[in-house]
């Protein structure tokens, strides 16, 4: 009755000023996952189920729906011919990942970020802006606002570049509310976003689960990335006993550090991290 498309998941409607976005648990087999990365910011996958996803069509449509004077409604599947309204939302921010096709085939997806609209009308929160640091200098983001997909030289250095890049960092950015999980300190530029479990230990799904990664300072990061310290269950930190104390204190590392907002789609990563930790605290 909108005029919009009933096999797509991203589905602007040509008669009335809404484009209605659907998610559902049934995405992953394509490479979609998308979810609350923190209780202000929705991430959600592109449409597109095979190949490099770009800019065309409902992407485009998502992207530009301010501009364009379109309302973006989400709805949730529930069970079959039944979805269930979860909130009108506001596209802030969109970047590139890599993902997986339906075929299991690397692929370049695109990631929207989104902001609540009521939060929005209430002014309650301002979404900081998540600067965008290349290992490579090959991508050029002022130029992919306006072209419709990434040029090989960019597609190459996004698939290569792993974690810090594009999407993947930004959603770690804001599962953590913009501060190292462990000091708090937030300045984005200077943190560093990784895998718990490393990229080579991860599955496809592992890979771009934002509950597989932590925002870290660099101390603690190049630690962590060393298996030299970890993490409880209840976020206390754990020195391993391959490094002495005194070695610890001298790059400010006491052994009282806690991480406070762990959440239970941590804990299976972290116990794999801990188990291959040399040593223990």
């Amino acid at each position: 009755m909108y005029g919009g498309n009933w096999q797509s998941g991203i589905a602007p409607s040509k008669d009335q000023p809404y484009i209605f976005i659907f998610t559902g648990k049934s995405g992953h087999q394509h490479g979609y996952e998308d979810g609350w990365d923190n209780p202000s910011v929705f991430s959600y996958t592109g449409e597109g189920q095979a190949g490099d996803m770009e800019f065309v069509r409902g992407n485009l449509a998502l992207r530009n729906h301010v501009l364009n004077g379109k309302r973006v409604l989400l709805f949730e599947f529930e069970i079959t011919g039944y979805v269930r309204f979860v909130n009108e939302l506001q596209v802030f921010d969109s970047d590139y990942f890599e993902s997986h096709d339906t075929a299991g085939n690397k692929r370049i997806a695109i990631k929207f970020f989104m902001q609540p609209m009521i939060a929005l009308h209430a002014q309650l929160v301002k979404i900081p802006v998540v600067p965008i640091m290349y290992d490579t200098k090959t991508f050029d983001i002022t130029r992919t606002r306006d072209n419709l997909k990434p040029t090989i030289t960019e597609r190459q250095g996004l698939v290569t570049s792993r974690v810090g890049q594009g999407a993947y960092r930004k959603r770690i950015i804001h599962r953590w509310e913009y501060q190292c999980a462990v000091t708090g300190f937030d300045k984005l530029e200077a943190l560093v976003a990784s895998h718990i479990v490393p990229w080579s230990q991860s599955t496809n799904d592992e890979r771009l689960d934002v509950h597989n990664g932590i925002l870290l300072s660099p101390t603690y990061d190049a630690l962590f990335d060393r298996h030299l310290i970890t993490f409880d269950e209840r976020g206390h930190i754990v020195l391993s006993d391959t490094v002495e104390q005194q070695a610890y204190e001298k790059v400010g590392v006491t052994g009282n550090e806690r991480i406070q907002t762990l959440s239970e789609h941590n804990q299976p990563y972290l116990e794999r991290h801990r188990e291959s930790m040399g040593g223990g605290g």
